[in-house]
């Protein structure tokens, strides 16, 4: 996990307090799933989607995207959410490759193949 990609500063600002977090690495993305708790001890869940990329200096940066999901509205998300990944592994082509420790640590490849070998070309 890149510290980079946490942004303590953030939390700070809006008057949160993390609670619990659990980082999911994904080839190239870095997900953050942070349980977080407001002053009036209400939870919310804070999903930052992390993707890290070299800016035109050559320094690199992450593009992040967020998700706040609140607790009346777990279930539902829930259910979409696996609705449409049921929907997606029954409809959908897709091979997903079991990445090994070194491709998931250094990020290389995305996770999913087109099923065309090699040989093919």
């Amino acid at each position: 996990m890149y510290r980079e990609d946490y942004d303590d500063a953030y939390a700070q600002e809006r008057g949160s307090e993390d609670v619990f977090s659990k980082p999911v690495r994904a080839g190239k993305r870095t997900y953050f799933f942070d349980v977080k708790a407001t002053k009036g001890n209400d939870y919310y869940l804070n999903i930052t989607e992390s993707k890290r990329r070299v800016d035109k200096d050559g320094k690199f940066v992450f593009d992040k995207h967020k998700i706040f999901l609140y607790k009346e509205d777990f279930e539902k998300f829930a259910e979409g959410l696996q609705e449409v990944c049921d929907y997606v592994r029954k409809h959908c082509q897709y091979d997903v490759v079991e990445r090994t420790a070194s491709e998931s640590e250094d990020g290389a490849g995305d996770g999913y193949s087109s099923g065309v070998k090699f040989e093919e070309l």
